[in-house]
C-alpha cells in the first residue's frame, strides 16, 4: 500500500529525515514512533504532499506521490487528520463530516448552481455516507450540533469522521490520542480496530501514547533524530536497545 524509499528531508544545514525506508502492507496498523524531533511529522509532511523531500520517493499503490499536488492526495485515497484540530467551528457536527466528501464530488459551479438531477442525486449520495459515518462514529446525538460547542474528545472522532468521508484507502493519524483520558484512549483502540475491519483502511499513526501504539499495531516503524532505529512487531521494537537508549538515555 504504501513504501517510503531513502526518504531525506533538509531544512537549511539540519537533517530532518535522514534517508528512512519502510513499506505499510495493505490492511494494516503502522505505528510510527520516536522522541519529540525524530522526524514524525516531517515524514506526515511529506506523505501529505506539504513538504517536499530533497531526496528518495514516496509510492502509493506501486505509485510516486512526488508529482502529485497536496490538493491531489485525497482524490488518490489517501486522507489525514492533525494533531491540532481543523474543524469549521460554527458549523455542525454532520457538516463538518459532510466537507471530507468533497474530494469525490464531481461537477462545477454551473451544475451546482443550476441544481442539475446529477448535482441532487450526488448531494444525497454524500448525505447518506455522511451518515453512515455519523453513525461508524457514535455521533448521532450530536449531528446537528455546533463543534465549537462539544467536548474535545468527541472532536476527535468529528475529525476522524471528516477523513473518512473521503473514502480513504490509507489512513494518517496525528496523534489521535493526544488530549484523550484513559477511557477516551480505551474507546479510540477499539474504534480503530473496528473501522480497520469494516473499511478495510491501512492505517499509519504518529502517536506518543505507548501502550496504544504496542496494543494496536501490527508493526511499529522507530525514528530518533531523522534515522530510522526499528521495525518490526511491537514486540520486537520494544526490545530494541536503540529505542530503549532513544527514550530512557544510555544508562537505561
Amino acid at each position: 500500500m504504501l513504501e517510503v524509499r531513502e526518504l531525506s528531508v533538509r531544512f537549511g544545514g539540519i537533517t530532518a529525515l535522514d534517508r528512512v525506508s519502510f513499506a505499510a502492507p495493505a490492511g494494516r496498523i503502522v505505528g510510527l514512533i520516536g522522541p519529540n524531533g525524530a522526524g514524525k511529522t516531517t515524514l506526515f509532511n511529506c506523505l501529505s504532499r506539504l513538504y517536499r523531500c530533497d531526496e528518495g520517493d514516496i509510492l502509493f499503490e506501486g505509485r510516486s506521490l512526488l508529482r502529485t499536488p497536496a490538493q491531489g492526495i485525497a482524490a488518490l485515497g489517501i486522507a489525514r487528520t492533525f494533531q491540532n484540530l481543523a474543524l469549521f467551528r460554527t458549523m455542525s457536527v454532520r457538516q463538518n463530516i459532510l466537507l471530507g466528501a468533497h474530494s469525490r464530488s464531481s461537477g462545477g459551479f454551473l451544475a451546482a448552481a443550476l441544481r442539475l438531477p446529477r448535482m441532487r442525486a450526488q448531494e444525497r449520495r454524500l448525505g447518506e455516507q455522511a451518515d453512515e459515518i455519523v453513525e461508524l462514529l457514535d455521533l448521532q446525538a450530536v449531528a446537528q450540533r455546533r463543534v465549537m460547542d462539544l467536548p474535545f474528545g468527541t472532536l476527535k472522532r468529528v475529525e476522524l469522521g471528516r477523513a473518512l468521508a473521503s473514502r480513504p484507502k490509507l489512513l494518517l493519524l496525528d496523534e489521535p490520542a493526544g488530549g484523550l483520558n484513559h477511557e477516551e484512549v480505551g474507546a479510540l483502540m477499539e474504534l480503530l480496530r473496528g473501522i480497520r475491519e469494516r473499511l478495510s483502511l491501512t492505517l499509519l499513526l504518529v502517536e506518543h501514547h505507548m501502550s496504544l501504539v504496542m496494543r494496536i499495531s501490527d508493526q511499529v516503524v522507530a525514528l530518533d533524530f531523522g534515522r530510522k532505529i526499528a521495525d518490526g512487531t511491537p514486540d520486537e521494537v520494544r526490545h530494541n536497545a536503540d529505542l530503549v537508549r532513544a527514550y530512557l538515555g544510555a544508562s537505561a
